[in-house]
């Protein structure tokens, strides 16, 4: 069986990189849109990527941005891929040079299938809670939405914690799984026993 790829997600403070890289993070998000209270600004963020080691993927967030918003932050820092949650077409996804994935926002009436056929660049399609306006809601989605058959590399997100996350990959088997407010004693801030024990309940998961 594959192991399932791990995402820590919206981290503001080197100790916070170093806790999730040191439990296996397969990848770090840090989070570009300002009205978050997990956003960093450009220089914030280019020194927590700096202190990722190699085969960490450091993974930009932006929800909407303008291509000037996001080309101003891949110019100084060195993301891998990008990740985008908002209302953005294919072409303003793909039109950075970079390997990206895209957020679909689920409730009862999107059909994932056909979200996807609109975004065939993608490198894979993100799953989360649909919430008013943008941003985690911390509250998981009816996993059933997700079609049997969906072939392409999916990340499930959406209210995971080290409760959950076990029964989730047992059900989904996604390729990844994304979290950030379930590792966290206040928004912003990791907190590293949470995160070393979601990363164990994906790992029971897996077998």
């Amino acid at each position: 069986m594959s192991r399932t790829r791990i995402k820590i997600c919206g981290l503001t403070r080197p100790e916070d990189v170093r806790a999730a890289v040191e439990a296996g993070a397969d990848a770090i998000g840090f989070v570009f849109y300002r009205p978050s209270p997990r956003a960093v600004d450009i220089e914030q963020a280019a020194e927590l990527v700096a202190l990722l080691p190699p085969f960490v993927t450091s993974v930009g967030l932006f929800v909407n941005a303008t291509q000037d918003e996001v080309d101003a932050v891949l110019a100084r820092v060195p993301l891998q891929l990008l990740q985008f949650h908002g209302d953005e077409a294919e072409s303003d996804c793909a039109r950075h040079g970079r390997p990206w994935i895209k957020a679909a926002r689920m409730r009862p009436g999107v059909d994932l299938l056909e979200f996807s056929s609109f975004h065939p660049r993608a490198s894979g399609i993100l799953v989360d809670t649909f919430v008013e306006g943008y941003g985690g809601s911390g509250k998981i989605f009816d996993w059933s939405l997700i079609p049997d058959g969906f072939v392409r590399p999916l990340v499930l997100s959406g209210g995971l914690d080290a409760d959950n996350v076990t029964e989730a990959v047992r059900r989904v088997r996604p390729w990844a799984v994304d979290v950030s407010s379930g590792v966290e004693s206040a928004k912003g801030i990791k907190d590293a026993a949470k995160i070393a024990a979601f990363i164990a309940g994906v790992r029971h998961a897996d077998g």
